[in-house]
């Protein structure tokens, strides 16, 4: 699709506050395993980037999509992977449904906060024993009165040592499993202290996206008002369904700057870098190589905004965004796995990009659906996923 001049101006704001405010911390953050989400989450609200795709009432610009993917296709040149996934979260993970379908009163009260940056948001649907497999969660969420009672745990919940609330998925009654469950809000911090009944049970420790903290939470008995409630009760899993196609297309977005930022610095690093009297950039397997790949990162970007454009106008782009998440985050394991090797011995170092981009991405095939998910779901749209007729 054709981009204008407001969407080029979008892209530079937010390379400006990553060279400013993002990139010059982030190898500190990597080492602490942590990065300061309220910090930067405030700065990035100020600049009206949490709310780019947000309504207009509830402190957001009212763009349409493709700003918000402009932003997270920009997102890629932050120096790791976990801070813009912290961010890509905030956005395009916890409060699409919430700004869809929450009444006026829950959106003041979570979508807000969350658009100013005064708020880090997280979204609780994995459980062990149901990732990708989102029917299977068996956290529940009992009626009481006007309250609801939930009990459960939730899994490799990004920013969950430092959110202050949850969109948590549970199951609210009994029935088919694509039914029984809703989405509803969770404040997992009271007046600074961390709200009765929520417990972090453990902050994981992971391969790579060191610099997202991510965490165990547990839920005993945590009451909560029905009216935290996102829409209608039992269309949690629907709505987490539309929910994620935004995940996907910020991880194909993101992975299409990524891609090609990996590319460009090896690029860079082979043509400098000499072994038996040549750069390594003059053997042909290389040089090859670069442009094989980089004609990958172009079909990618055009599945993406194919996928993006459909989005946009309003049609069904769950098989093409199954598609772009797909392509996307195989691709960034391509890419980084070939550009290492042609590193050397350097890629092997904590110290380069490189070595982070390649334990980072392999993230991206597991998470917000794995790649037998997307497999299936892009099967089942055209008509080959056994046990159909259609």
């Amino acid at each position: 699709m054709k981009l204008t001049q407001e969407h080029e101006e979008i892209r530079r704001t937010v390379r400006k506050f990553i060279d400013a405010e993002i990139n010059p911390h982030v190898d500190e953050w990597e080492e602490a395993e942590i990065f300061p989400a309220h910090e930067v989450f405030k700065k990035l609200g100020d600049l009206g980037l949490l709310g780019v795709t947000k309504p207009e009432k509830y402190g957001g610009m009212g763009l349409d999509y493709s700003y918000g993917a402009v932003v997270n296709e920009a997102l890629g040149y932050i120096n790791c992977g976990g801070v813009p996934m912290a961010i890509g979260v905030q956005t395009d993970m916890a409060t699409p449904s919430l700004a869809r379908f929450g009444s006026e009163e829950l959106c003041r009260q979570f979508l807000t906060p969350s658009i100013k940056g005064d708020f880090v948001a997280c979204i609780a649907v994995s459980e062990l024993g149901a990732g990708s497999d989102v029917a299977s969660i068996k956290t529940t969420a009992t009626k009481d009165g006007d309250d609801y009672i939930i009990n459960g745990g939730k899994m490799w919940i990004t920013s969950g040592t430092q959110a202050d609330w949850a969109c948590l998925l549970a199951n609210t009654g009994p029935g088919a499993p694509h039914r029984n469950k809703t989405l509803i809000c969770v404040p997992l911090k009271e007046d600074g202290k961390r709200a009765k009944g929520v417990t972090v049970s453990r902050k994981l420790k992971k391969m790579g996206m060191h610099s997202s903290d991510t965490a165990e939470l547990k839920f005993e008995d945590v009451r909560v008002p029905q009216r935290y409630r996102i829409g209608d009760e039992g269309m949690g899993f629907t709505y987490q369904m539309m929910q994620f196609q935004e995940e996907r297309l910020y991880s194909a977005l993101v992975s299409i700057t990524g891609c090609e930022r990996n590319i460009t610095e090896t690029i860079h690093y082979t043509r400098e870098r000499k072994a038996f009297g040549r750069s390594i950039l003059d053997n042909q397997v290389v040089h090859y190589r670069m442009g094989e790949l980089m004609t990958e990162v172009e079909a990618l970007r055009a599945l993406t905004w194919n996928a993006v454009e459909a989005h946009v106008s309003g049609e069904d782009c769950t098989k093409l965004a199954s598609m772009a998440k797909l392509k996307g985050t195989r691709l960034s394991r391509i890419v980084a796995d070939s550009c290492l090797q042609y590193w050397g011995g350097m890629g092997f170092m904590d110290e380069t990009r490189i070595s982070r981009s390649f334990r980072d991405g392999r993230l991206g095939s597991i998470g917000g659906g794995a790649d037998e998910v997307m497999l299936g779901i892009i099967a089942k749209y055209m008509g080959i996923l056994p046990g159909r007729k259609d």
